[in-house]
């Protein structure tokens, strides 16, 4: 095994402990739940497999279902972010990111900041979506996925600077 592996399999048991044992606890106002665990899909190597990256992101998602009676939803939006995270890197970084040694969890510059938006967003707004299932609660889904997006990734800004890697 290489040390890659061991750090994503380190990271994606930490997120989701870290998720179910605080973060599933929150609902501040009733609209605003944290989802940190999806920085696992986030910091997912850039040029690693897809494939392995989709189906963990399947395990991720049904473990939160397992854990919050939540019926499939976790999984479906964390499969449909690991789907499209190579167009949102496009979207952020360019068309030559492939190319590029991406690490995001250094500092924060705007295109790691739109890559870490426009993926919560992603995944909350397909989160809330499934969880109402009906038109008519689209200002509900709306506010929750606004205040849940906003806490979450101040959330994910702060865990991925307190395990970022002390240069020295």
């Amino acid at each position: 095994m290489n040390s890659t592996l061991l750090v994503n399999i380190f990271r994606f048991i930490m997120l989701l402990a870290i998720q179910i044992v605080i973060f599933n606890n929150m609902n501040f106002l009733g609209y605003i739940s944290p989802f940190p665990y999806i920085l696992y899909i986030i910091l997912y190597p850039v040029n690693s497999n897809r494939t392995g990256l989709i189906i963990s992101s399947f395990l991720l998602g049904l473990t939160m279902d397992m854990f919050c009676n939540s019926g499939g939803i976790h999984a479906a939006s964390c499969v449909i972010l690991s789907y499209y995270r190579p167009y949102i890197f496009k979207f952020s970084f360019g068309l030559s990111y492939e190319y590029q040694t991406i690490k995001l969890n250094e500092s924060l510059t705007p295109e790691r900041f739109s890559f870490i938006l426009v993926s919560v967003l992603l995944h909350h707004i397909v989160l809330f979506i499934l969880l109402a299932f009906e038109f008519k609660f689209i200002l509900d889904i709306s506010l929750r996925t606004l205040f849940s997006s906003v806490f979450t990734i101040l959330i994910s800004i702060i865990i991925i600077y307190l395990i970022k890697p002390n240069k020295r």
